[in-house]
């Protein structure tokens, strides 16, 4: 059975538009179950676009079943979607997820259950990744799926078990934020992580899957990527709750029909395309800085 889908939703209805539809085109969707959620505005200025949210929400069709949860009151949203998955993962061993910014290809539903079948009892994968950067495929890659210490909010899947194991309190971080060789560790994913963990952990930032990523690191668990991406990410505007600037991240999305996925049974580090994601987001601690103050960060 196909794991169920997860629509979460706030304020941005002409990114929604192009989300629904995008999943509508998924070869699984009439097979595929759908929980939509959608958040309360936060302010009165957003009841206008958060009622144009609903509006697209309740003609959504085109899957086995619709179940829609509509917030009274806002929740925010780390908290939305911590409840969203905790919600459906009380009935469901697993599901995929994906937020109102994204565009997936007609494969991704594909390519995220095949993942999850493939690696539902290899406890070290932590979670299935639809995106990648569009990093070159090295010659002779005979997996159409990388693994790296990091893992990626944009369209994504994971299992009850992993789930359910994360401390969302954070409760030893105080010892982790004075520990060198642990934030040192925790880098191996990108040196950006630590002080995205900082920003939440010190209330500048309102993220489930920077605590996400950190438990899947104290766990020692990767995520696994797909080669060539299936789902971009287009809520680079000023509606985004996080990323309101320039998009970095643009990529290449599959548009090959390809249904079918090799998948490898050796679950380790991909040496490869772990240098080329440090490559990408080490950067340097001014320019982290910079975009935070482009992004309204403080």
């Amino acid at each position: 059975m196909n794991a169920p889908v997860l629509l979460f939703a706030y304020k941005r209805p002409v990114e929604l538009k192009a989300t629904i539809q995008a999943l509508q085109a998924n070869y699984l969707a009439p097979q595929s179950d759908l929980y939509i959620f959608a958040d309360a505005p936060k302010r009165p200025d957003d009841a206008p676009k958060a009622a144009q949210v609903r509006q697209l929400l309740d003609e959504v069709t085109g899957f086995r079943s619709i179940h829609r949860d509509y917030a009274e009151n806002n929740i925010g949203c780390a908290d939305s979607i911590i409840r969203g998955i905790n919600r459906v993962l009380e009935e469901h061993s697993s599901v995929i997820v994906v937020e109102d910014d994204i565009v997936t290809a007609p494969n991704f539903l594909d390519f995220m259950n095949q993942g999850l079948a493939q690696y539902a009892k290899t406890r070290r994968v932590y979670s299935v990744s639809g995106y990648t950067l569009p990093f070159q495929r090295p010659a002779g890659y005979s997996s159409d799926a990388y693994f790296i210490p990091r893992h990626s909010p944009w369209g994504w899947a994971t299992w009850a078990d992993r789930w359910n194991s994360v401390d969302w309190d954070m409760t030893d971080y105080q010892a982790f934020i004075k520990d060198k060789q642990q934030q040192k560790a925790f880098m191996q994913g990108g040196s950006d992580l630590v002080g995205m963990l900082r920003d939440q952990m010190e209330g500048r930032a309102d993220a489930w899957d920077i605590r996400f990523c950190y438990n899947r690191f104290k766990e020692g668990g990767l995520t696994v990527y797909p080669t060539v991406s299936k789902v971009q990410n287009i809520g680079f505007s000023k509606d985004a709750t996080h990323t309101d600037i320039y998009n970095r991240y643009k990529t290449n999305l599959d548009n090959s029909g390809q249904r079918d996925f090799t998948w490898s049974d050796v679950v380790d580090n991909s040496d490869y395309y772990q240098r080329q994601t440090l490559r990408h987001y080490s950067i340097p601690t001014r320019i982290y800085n910079r975009l935070k103050t482009l992004a309204g960060i403080r």
